[in-house]
């Protein structure tokens, strides 16, 4: 099918728009020069995608009742089973809904992307299948995943299992809650400022935001491919470790992935945590909004690290607090140009792009006044900084954030692992339906302080269980080098195996 060719005014039109005037002459010439690189266009047109195949059956599943998803906790449910065997079999999954799942819709919890069915499974789909599991459907997910709460999704907040009306934690916000409900044993959540280990805090689960670029993040729908990050979400430490060691490794698709180095994650578990060396990161625990309670309860788990043997001091790192300010050039330039004005893809990279989902997301300009609060104040500060600074705070930013990785890697040249606080608070009540656009904005943003760090330098961070303040979970985060994972397990398989977090 040939593509529509402009008219002579349409090509002035666009000249305009990129500060090029051209007379009726000018543009009638170089019209007739654009049809080579039309017909080139028609041919791509003309020629099937290339696209992974889809090897697991599956029914397009339906949305559940509200009888059927008293959390909000499910946007689809469906059911594909794995392979007969595997590391993951007789596991169920739920995977958050910003991952393709061909076939089943996927609404990324914005009502923009409604109606959109992907044609492929995104790679960590495709692992996780082999590996045995059975997908049960797809988790809500806060709006375009921009929320550390769980009240922007739509259509609906997502509750807390331990209380209704308070936040699940976003943006992964289903996944965590399916889990900590027991409605699936593992789930699949991604990371950008602490999508994954805020809800895990929040839940009471175990969530990893892996090193940058382990997992391949092909198939799911980007914010900003530098801090794009995807990972497990479980009620256990061994199935964390086996679905991340299921889930881990290039798959030649993610521009996210340089040379993954993946470990048998499995084989940590056992070793205990004696003589391994923990730094307890002081501004970790000081956070304008830390509540004495959460780090207390915090300081408590780490004593229990200490009595089980790991020698634990404190240690100062100023890049910490550095490095939580890098996000904001990073996270609001990176994503009103990749995600919003990117269609969700953007430019500048080989792998798997998704067309269908192009597509679709190019209409949330029809919707933009629907776009979620939080979303619309990241787009705004970051296309102030695009229009009036010309990209350059973008820029500045990613070349500190190196700055930020080596005060991190710094310490952990003196430290196996570094722990502070993963909230400095626990789950909040949801703000009212009509509240101001200032406390929802806050119920959405209060609460990455520590974890949007991690996502800037790439450093693996996990939320493990460590106590309760009135009845709400408590998150104990766990940082090590680059590609150290099984060193974290290591030292949350310790903790897991000496207390009960419930009792704490």
């Amino acid at each position: 099918m040939a593509i529509i060719r402009p008219t002579v005014e349409q090509l002035q039109d666009l000249a305009t728009s990129l500060h090029i005037q051209l007379t009726r002459e000018q543009a009638s010439e170089y019209l007739a020069l654009m049809q080579p690189s039309f017909d080139a266009y028609d041919l791509v047109d003309d020629l099937p995608d290339f696209t992974p195949l889809v090897r697991y059956e599956r029914s397009a599943g339906y949305r559940p009742s509200n009888t059927e998803n008293t959390l909000n906790a499910w946007y689809y449910k469906t059911e594909v089973m794995g392979a007969s065997s595997g590391t993951l079999a007789g596991k169920t999954v739920a995977l958050k809904d910003n991952i393709a799942l061909a076939g089943v819709p996927m609404m990324n919890g914005a009502a923009p992307l409604e109606g959109f069915v992907p044609s492929f499974d995104a790679t960590v789909v495709t692992r996780l299948l082999d590996a045995g599991a059975t997908i049960l459907g797809k988790a809500t997910c806060e709006h375009y995943c921009l929320s550390g709460g769980s009240h922007t999704s739509d259509p609906a907040p997502v509750h807390n299992p331990h209380r209704h009306g308070y936040a699940a934690g976003g943006s992964s916000s289903g996944s965590a809650a399916l889990v900590a409900a027991g409605e699936v044993d593992i789930a699949v959540g991604g990371d950008q400022g602490g999508s994954i280990r805020i809800p895990s805090a929040f839940c009471g689960t175990y969530g990893m935001k892996p090193t940058h670029g382990l997992v391949p993040y092909t198939g799911i729908m980007a914010i900003e491919a530098t801090i794009d990050h995807v990972g497990p979400i479980t009620a256990n430490v061994r199935d964390n470790a086996l679905m991340l060691q299921a889930m881990a490794g290039s798959d030649g698709l993610d521009p996210r992935q340089a040379a993954p180095q993946v470990d048998d994650y499995g084989s940590y578990l056992g070793r205990g945590v004696s003589g391994l060396r923990i730094g307890v990161v002081q501004e970790g625990f000081a956070l304008a909004n830390q509540d004495p309670r959460v780090a207390d309860k915090v300081r408590e788990a780490i004593a229990h690290l200490e009595a089980l043997g790991a020698q634990v001091e404190p240690v100062s790192i100023p890049e910490h607090n550095l490095a939580g300010s890098l996000w904001h050039p990073i996270g609001c330039e990176g994503l009103t140009m990749q995600m919003m004005h990117g269609n969700g893809a953007g430019f500048n990279w080989k792998g798997l792009y998704d067309i269908g989902l192009l597509d679709k997301q190019a209409g949330w300009r029809e919707q933009a006044d629907q776009l979620s609060a939080s979303l619309k104040l990241c787009m705004f500060v970051g296309q102030y900084g695009l229009t009036h600074y010309n990209g350059r705070y973008y820029a500045k930013a990613q070349n500190l954030a190196r700055f930020a990785r080596q005060g991190y890697d710094k310490a952990l040249q003196s430290y196996d692992l570094l722990v502070m606080p993963t909230t400095p608070i626990t789950a909040q009540p949801h703000p009212p339906a009509h509240c101001s656009i200032t406390e929802y904005v806050a119920r959405a943003l209060e609460m990455i302080g520590n974890t949007a760090p991690q996502d800037i330098t790439g450093h693996p961070a996990m939320s493990i269980p460590c106590g309760s303040v009135d009845g709400m979970p408590v998150g104990l985060m766990l940082i090590a080098r680059h590609y150290a994972e099984g060193t974290i397990y290591q030292a949350a398989a310790a903790f897991e195996a000496a207390v009960d977090w419930r009792t704490l």
